[in-house]
């Protein structure tokens, strides 16, 4: 009964399929038929011209959009819990060539404008300190919570004013569309999303993100770092596939309900002990370390999320049974 991470859940069964549909011959890298549809698909659901890549993680993904947004002798602004900060092992920097990240603070890993504004404030103009080029966002965050659309419109505007890049860490950009009811386009491009990281690994992908850029003419470099970096798959078309597999249908939207609905069934069983709102599909609690001992013993993983709170992740295929155990459990201690 494993509620530690959704990127071990397992691949969604149409997934596999379309990986098998794509098990023939077909021209190597990015030419397949499966890669040439990417753009049209995506362009399609956002409502407007997109540049579609895919990448095999969330990482690459991330770093990626950040080196063809931020220069190496710029900065880019995130919240100090962001996961390019805590859970990438440097890679920002490694890919930017040497960009810094300057870490703010926030609610929840929520920024805001005024914070950002803030420290843009306090760094000096002149050669002797790093000038920002980019913000960084990541919906749902890192806590969970979901930027509603004008709160993002709100950060656009100001990365406007201020002559900076926004980009948003959509690691689960699935699971905050569908708790905000809002629509896709008005949660990115029209709130001034520049690039951002489509996850699907973790909503029934296997192993295949996708980076959108909305400002198409970043294509011919992000096509360039891309197999620069290592990325440029010769059998592309099975990530291709995978991409294709998960909007078809909207099995995305579906698979991103369930788990925000099996959360929620969670979260009802502890109305005391949220650390924060549950508004996707991740779960923090306050629990002394006998409860959480109790709640390993009835055969349940999670993470310990810093001391007297623990981190639960509810996946697209939930057990209602481990569910019901789990809320049981919880009500219990």
């Amino acid at each position: 009964m494993r509620f530690f991470s959704d990127n071990a859940a397992p691949a969604h069964p149409k997934v596999l399929e379309a990986i098998a549909a794509a098990n023939r011959l077909d021209t190597a890298y990015d030419g397949d038929e499966w890669s040439a549809r990417l753009d049209g698909a995506f362009s399609d659901l956002f409502g407007t011209e997109v540049r579609a890549f895919w990448v095999t993680t969330g990482t690459a993904a991330n770093c990626l959009a950040l080196a063809a947004l931020c220069p190496p002798y710029r900065a880019i602004l995130c919240h100090r819990d962001a996961h390019i900060e805590v859970d990438e092992a440097g890679a920002p920097g490694f890919f930017t060539g040497g960009a810094k990240l300057i870490l703010l603070d926030g609610e929840g890993a929520k920024l805001t404008p005024d914070a950002i504004d803030e420290a843009c404030g306090l760094i000096r103009n002149d050669v002797h300190q790093v000038q920002p080029a980019a913000i960084s966002i990541t919906n749902a965050t890192e806590y969970g919570l979901v930027y509603r659309a004008a709160e993002v419109a709100a950060i656009g505007e100001l990365a406007k004013r201020r002559g900076l890049a926004l980009h948003m860490d959509g690691a689960r950009i699935a699971n905050a569309l569908v708790s905000s009811g809002e629509s896709l386009a008005d949660l990115t491009w029209r709130a001034g999303v520049d690039a951002l990281s489509f996850g699907f690994v973790k909503n029934g992908g296997l192993n295949a993100e996708a980076l959108i850029l909305f400002r198409t003419d970043l294509a011919d470099e992000i096509a360039v770092r891309r197999k620069r970096a290592g990325h440029l798959l010769s059998k592309g078309r099975y990530l291709a596939a995978q991409i294709l597999a998960m909007l078809d249908g909207d099995l995305w939207l579906d698979n991103a309900r369930a788990a925000n609905a099996a959360a929620q069934k969670l979260a009802q069983a502890a109305p005391g002990r949220l650390v924060y709102p549950v508004e996707a599909n991740e779960l923090f609690l306050k629990v002394t370390d006998e409860e959480a001992k109790r709640l390993r013993q009835a055969g349940f993983d999670f993470y310990e999320w810093g001391p007297g709170q623990i981190r639960l992740v509810t996946s697209w295929d939930q057990e209602g049974a481990a569910l019901d155990r789990l809320a049981q459990a919880i009500a219990g201690l």
